[in-house]
């Protein structure tokens, strides 16, 4: 071999080991690009899946969440339902508000105060659960009716009724609502008691006592709070009912002044009342043809 050929032959020697050197990274520099390539899935996918569970979790939060606030809602207006049980609506709004209730003084209220005749007789005829049902039977019918005549329940106290009209929210209609309203409570015991004796049952009967005037009403305490009012008028309410006749509805001269025109009563005079001397009373037996 000539020496040109073999320079030449060195040259293309040199040339292919420079090649294969070449060809040797390039395929270290692809298998390290698969790795990266493999490592970059992986990282992608263990990525994609917490994103993806972090997703989950959020929105099992999200409905625990949603679930815990409507559940939260919930037990709300079973307190707001609870407290208007309770109180008035303006005077529970005052009480959220301000955590406390002013006193307030009405120019003019019209106290129902009613009792019922026959209780102590019909607690011996009946036992104790029987005696209990028949008393939430009344009061439940009472309810009704004052709540249809926009008068506000005080409160019970044993065989007692309470109830007034022309607060906590001041109207002029008043007396005439109470009226009407206690008429139809003694209609209610009335219809009860025609019932009872068609069965060949005892009832009971109600006395039922109005009176309008002045008054100071609130709330006092803290533990059990009740929307309350007080004040001669009150006192004078509770003799008309006490000074009344079972199955009749008692009104005071006050109240009768104020609803003369449009019941029928029928005077009864000066009344004695317990610690409060003589009061002049009507009877209401209805309302007069044309009202």
């Amino acid at each position: 071999m000539s020496e040109e050929m073999q320079i030449q032959a060195q040259k293309l020697e040199k040339q292919m080991k420079v090649f294969r050197q070449k060809l040797e990274r390039s395929e270290n520099n692809r298998a390290i690009l698969e790795d990266v390539k493999d490592a970059n899935q992986r990282l992608l996918k263990k990525v994609n899946s917490e994103v993806e569970e972090a997703r989950a979790t959020i929105e099992r939060q999200n409905e625990e969440l949603i679930t815990l606030y409507a559940e939260l809602g919930i037990e709300k207006q079973k307190s707001e339902d609870l407290l208007l049980n309770i109180l008035p609506t303006k005077i529970a709004d005052e009480l959220k508000a301000t955590g406390r209730v002013e006193a307030v003084y009405f120019e003019s209220v019209t106290v129902i105060f009613t009792d019922i005749v026959g209780f102590t007789q019909m607690s011996k005829l009946l036992d104790e659960k029987r005696l209990v049902e028949s008393l939430d039977d009344c009061f439940c019918a009472f309810d009704e009716i004052i709540k249809k005549h926009g008068l506000e329940k005080i409160k019970t106290i044993g065989d007692s009724y309470m109830c007034a009209g022309g607060l906590p929210e001041v109207n002029t209609t008043h007396p005439f609502d109470a009226v009407m309203a206690a008429l139809e409570i003694q209609e209610a015991v009335a219809e009860r008691k025609r019932k009872k004796a068609v069965a060949g049952e005892f009832y009971w009967d109600i006395r039922l006592g109005i009176h309008t005037g002045p008054v100071t009403a609130g709330v006092v305490g803290k533990n059990k709070f009740a929307y309350d009012i007080w004040g001669t008028t009150v006192n004078t309410a509770s003799r008309m009912e006490s000074s009344g006749a079972a199955g009749r509805v008692n009104i005071s001269g006050a109240t009768y002044e104020l609803v003369k025109d449009r019941f029928i009563t029928e005077p009864r005079g000066k009344v004695q009342a317990k610690n409060m001397g003589e009061i002049e009373m009507y009877f209401v037996n209805g309302l007069k043809p044309g009202h």
